[in-house]
């Protein structure tokens, strides 16, 4: 009698029968902020099941804040927040799948949320919700986006209504949006982006922060440029679920503790990624904890200016943006492998502030880039290349 209860208690509520092992899903710490962005596809498809998925996962991760994608319940949204022990939430309450966001109260002092571009349904289906935040005395704008979905891969800008064309220009309207209000903070574009990071320039719908890598970096281009298991969206397979800093946060993204991860909470499924299909989605989060306090960089003597010096991504593949306060008169880089060979030189230009070094050609190793004013030992820091 009892097990017949259990059973019609389980289909009552559409949960699984799996069961759900989630210890050792972690990731946020005490010392980053931690920011995840995900798209939980019509929350909640799987009704209250998947209202229990998400808590236990949130609560699992323990991050700072969330950026959602596809709320289709206010109500269910709702509870899912009163069910989140010291969390709290904003809704977009647009008219086609909402964007939404949680986050720690305790953590976080949220300065203003609102929506831009809203009626411009060609390129913002759903327009970008921005939460003005304060972590730890620090102002961080975050964007949260969900581009236009589909297309063929083939950028046609003859036709506005090509799928491609009408991410291009909403990665080009929020390019001028940053630089127009927020030239000089902390600003993460973060979401379903709908398309990947790494195509030639002619299909790259994000060439306008592809090709400025001295103000925006993607921060999670080397899961896009690593294995396909890695990726947010297993069931093409691609990445398309992207987090993208300006580069105020540069010198965070190189500290030690920052990292970036597509979160793989199916491993922890008994089910699998059929199971978490089935009950939360068909993305996975993908969640990057960013170091803002530590100072990334070995130093000289410094008394002369305050000068510093940071290299993102670190470690790095191929190319790495070295990036320092804006140059004065006579400033050099220079580069050396880990025997003291020079293999890199840069006269800087008078308002110069990064330089993009390739190493595709030089073997792995550790790399040490000098920072010289007037011929003098500014800044040293270090660099990793690896295969």
């Amino acid at each position: 009698m009892v097990k017949m209860i259990l059973v019609a208690l389980f289909i009552a509520t559409g949960l699984s029968m799996n069961s759900q092992n989630l210890d050792g899903l972690t990731f946020g710490t005490d010392s980053t902020l931690d920011v995840m962005t995900w798209n939980i596809e019509r929350f909640p498809k799987n009704g209250q099941a998947t209202l229990t998925y998400v808590v236990d996962i949130i609560e699992a991760l323990d991050v700072d804040v969330i950026a959602l994608q596809e709320i289709d319940s206010k109500s269910r949204f709702e509870e899912l927040v009163d069910n989140l022990d010291g969390w709290e939430g904003f809704y977009s309450n647009a008219e086609f799948a909402p964007l939404a966001y949680v986050y720690k109260p305790d953590v976080i002092a949220v300065r203003e949320i609102y929506q831009i571009y809203t009626g411009m349904t060609r390129v913002f289906p759903r327009p970008p919700y921005v939460m003005d935040l304060e972590y730890r005395g620090e102002r961080i704008i975050l964007i949260n986006n969900h581009f236009k979905c589909c297309g063929d891969g083939v950028l046609e800008s003859e036709d506005d209504w090509d799928e491609e064309t009408r991410r291009l220009d909403a990665s080009n309207m929020l390019d001028e949006y940053v630089r127009a209000n927020f030239p000089d903070n902390n600003v993460m574009i973060l979401g379903d982006l709908n398309d990947i990071i790494t195509d030639d320039f002619d299909d790259n719908v994000f060439r306008a922060f592809t090709d400025a890598p001295e103000n925006y970096a993607f921060a999670d281009m080397d899961i896009a440029n690593g294995n396909f298991s890695g990726w947010s969206f297993p069931n093409w397979p691609s990445h398309i679920d992207h987090i993208l800093v300006t580069n105020e946060l540069f010198e965070a993204l190189g500290n030690s503790t920052s990292d970036i991860q597509t979160i793989k909470v199916d491993e922890f499924l008994d089910g699998g990624f059929d199971e978490y299909d089935d009950n939360v989605s068909d993305h996975r989060p993908v969640a990057l904890k960013i170091d803002i306090g530590s100072e990334v960089v070995s130093t000289g003597d410094l008394s002369a200016s305050e000068v510093r010096l940071f290299g993102y991504p670190n470690p790095f593949r191929q190319t790495t943006t070295i990036t320092f306060k804006s140059a004065l008169s006579s400033t050099e880089l220079e580069i050396y492998n880990s025997v003291g060979q020079k293999v890199g030189n840069y006269t800087l230009g008078d308002g110069q502030s990064a330089v993009v070094w390739n190493a595709e050609e030089l073997s792995a190793g550790v790399y040490y880039v000098v920072l010289l004013i007037d011929r003098e030992l500014a800044v040293i820091t270090k660099l990793l290349k690896v295969d």
